[in-house]
């Protein structure tokens, strides 16, 4: 079952079951990517969808941190939920000690000095190979940490 069509099956389950949030982010979800299709006169694949779902999640974890500064925490805990439902639906991400493994191996691999310079090649080359398993945030975290 595509990831399209599994969003659509769920979508239906959340209606029947009345769970509202769960409707609402998977319908939110559905409409993001209905609408890239709309705009770029494309079908997606599976990756297209899971770079829309990502770009959902990365929207919502950048919200948290306004609504927790404006002491918003039913927002706060609804952008939670809104995250974890859209989790469900991107492969399974790496560990901290799994990218720190990449990071290390791809900057071996390029012959990088450790040298803040190289940060961005270095981060680049990592996300080529973690796409949709890791936050480019997290990335980045990791490789300051290598390079300092």
């Amino acid at each position: 079952m595509s990831l399209k069509d599994r969003l659509a099956n769920d979508f239906k389950e959340a209606m029947k079951a009345k769970d509202g949030i769960r409707k609402d982010t998977v319908n939110l979800a559905r409409a993001a990517v209905k609408q890239y299709e709309v705009d770029n006169r494309v079908e997606l694949d599976e990756q297209g969808v899971i770079a829309i779902l990502t770009k959902q999640v990365k929207m919502r974890k950048d919200a948290l941190s306004d609504f927790e500064k404006a002491g918003r925490t039913d927002l706060w805990d609804s952008y939670n939920k809104e995250i974890e439902i859209l989790m469900e639906y991107l492969p399974k991400q790496l560990t901290e000690e799994e990218l720190k493994t990449i990071v290390k191996e791809t900057a071996e691999e390029l012959g990088m000095d450790l040298g803040r310079q190289n940060m961005g090649k270095l981060i680049g080359a990592v996300m080529a190979k973690v796409k949709g398993l890791a936050d480019g945030g997290q990335v980045k975290k990791i490789v300051e940490d290598l390079l300092n």
